[in-house]
């Protein structure tokens, strides 16, 4: 790996950890790949299929070092999410959790819905209330959210996707910066953008850059 801007050695995981090392707490981090050409996913709807061995390595930095990670249930149940290590927050207004993250240990997987969701009576009794972050509003109020994750000392918050949760996010002012990745693949076709929400401008400064093989590695700051 190769830095081409910031400071911080990226070839050694300790040197990683500290480039990516939030400034400041509360941080709402999202983390997004994309082709060269802009697909957040492959012809099978997923991110593997765009992703690559140095994405993945930081993938793993970003996990150890964030408090929970946010994810919404669509993202979650297609890229067959499983419950290890940071706990996992799932953004579902329908209140379901997907099959893959059922049954995990106490805690590892939580849920935030609406007060009407049809699969809240199923999720209170899968994980308790203990971790539910129910808001009585049509769509997750995602400040409450945040807040009440913050209250519980879970400050440093990885998002994860998909492009409508971080549309959402970022329409909210509420993402202080962005990793994303571009593998230098071209896949065409009509894949999502790592962002999906009506047009808004939102500016950035580029916090970090790291180059291997091609890949491009960008810390954007909101």
């Amino acid at each position: 790996m190769i830095l081409l801007h910031g400071d911080g050695d990226p070839t050694t995981p300790e040197g990683l950890r500290a480039i990516y090392a939030p400034p400041r707490l509360p941080w709402l981090r999202a983390n997004m790949v994309s082709s060269l050409d802009g697909a957040a996913t492959g012809s099978d709807g997923r991110s593997g299929t765009v992703n690559n061995t140095v994405d993945v390595e930081v993938f793993h930095a970003l996990r150890d070092l964030a408090d929970v990670v946010l994810v919404g249930a669509g993202t979650a149940a297609a890229e067959t999410y499983e419950a290890k290590g940071t706990p996992i927050v799932i953004v579902s207004r329908s209140g379901r959790i997907p099959d893959d993250l059922r049954g995990s240990g106490p805690g590892s997987v939580r849920l935030a819905t609406v007060a009407g969701a049809p699969g809240l009576a199923a999720a209170r009794a899968e994980l308790g209330d203990e971790n539910l972050y129910v808001t009585d509003t049509l769509e997750v109020d995602l400040s409450a959210l945040l807040a009440r994750l913050h209250d519980e000392g879970l400050r440093h918050v990885l998002c994860e996707g998909g492009p409508s949760l971080l549309g959402t996010l970022l329409e909210a002012g509420l993402v202080d910066e962005l990793c994303h990745t571009i593998t230098p693949k071209l896949l065409a076709g009509g894949g999502p953008r790592i962002v999906t929400a009506p047009p808004l401008e939102v500016p950035v400064s580029l916090g970090s850059l790291i180059e291997h093989d091609g890949t491009l590695l960008g810390r954007w700051l909101l």
